[in-house]
């Protein structure tokens, strides 16, 4: 049995036109998600062995934010990511150490909506920002990474949790 969580970036800000998309931060709102997420993830044990993370300016403040939640897990900031296809995550997944028993994406819709539908049909019906899914898979190795594998064990979005 392997773990796999997801979560897209919280709230970005939209304040910066002429900034490029990768670069954009986060907004306020976003931030005190992270800080939501983060707390839930604490309360409710969430402990990747790694983290793997988009490389935009939203992916990374929101991984420094839920960063003290998470327990110790190594991290791995991955350009692909960015702009990935789900059949990409799903290659980048299955080619991790079987050594790891869980991991942590930390991304962009829609491609998280979508990996999330894949590997536990029908999946969320939304995947708004900030939202975290808990897949339990029932997999022995990375490599066998399937559709319809997983097994959804939680479903937060920041706006559902107080403080």
């Amino acid at each position: 049995m392997k773990r796999l969580w997801i979560l897209r970036h919280t709230k970005s800000s939209w304040d910066h036109p002429g900034l490029a998309d990768h670069d954009r931060p986060l907004a306020p709102r976003g931030k005190k998600a992270g800080r939501r997420i983060a707390r839930w993830a604490e309360r409710n044990h969430v402990r990747p062995d790694l983290v793997i993370c988009s490389t935009a300016v939203r992916a990374l403040a929101t991984l420094e934010l839920v960063r003290p939640g998470l327990g110790n897990p190594a991290e791995r900031v991955d350009r692909r990511l960015y702009h990935a296809a789900v059949d990409d995550v799903l290659e980048l997944v299955a080619g991790e150490d079987d050594a790891l028993a869980g991991i942590l994406l930390i991304g962009h819709n829609p491609t998280l909506h979508e990996l999330a539908m894949v590997l536990a049909p029908p999946g969320p019906d939304e995947f708004p920002t900030g939202a975290f899914v808990a897949l339990q898979l029932e997999i022995d190795a990375w490599r066998e990474l399937r559709p319809a594998c997983g097994l959804i064990d939680a479903f937060v979005v920041p706006r559902s949790l107080s403080g």
